[in-house]
């Protein structure tokens, strides 16, 4: 968002998040096992995405995974999915 000289936020200019170009060296793709968090449990979003994905393809995975494995298991399940198409 622009700021107006005085510093405030231009009124006439909506609210966004982010940028419109990823910022160099984002960590976008970082490999998860590089990820600080990675050990953690997987989040309840991941076990849901996962759960569909897996469904799909049907194969059965372990529920006790950490992020850094669920986000594997997705990525892996994504590139097979009829769900995920190429952008």
């Amino acid at each position: 968002m622009t700021e107006n000289p005085n510093g405030t936020p231009d009124p006439d200019e909506q609210e966004t998040l982010g940028a419109s170009t990823p910022e160099p060296g984002s960590g976008l793709d970082r490999d998860p096992d590089e990820w600080a968090t990675g050990e953690e449990p997987m989040t309840s979003a991941q076990r849901s995405y996962l759960d569909t994905l897996a469904r799909e393809a049907g194969e059965e995975l372990p529920a006790d995974l950490t992020k850094a494995e669920a986000s594997k298991h997705i990525d892996r399940l994504q590139d097979h999915s009829k769900r995920v198409q190429d952008q």
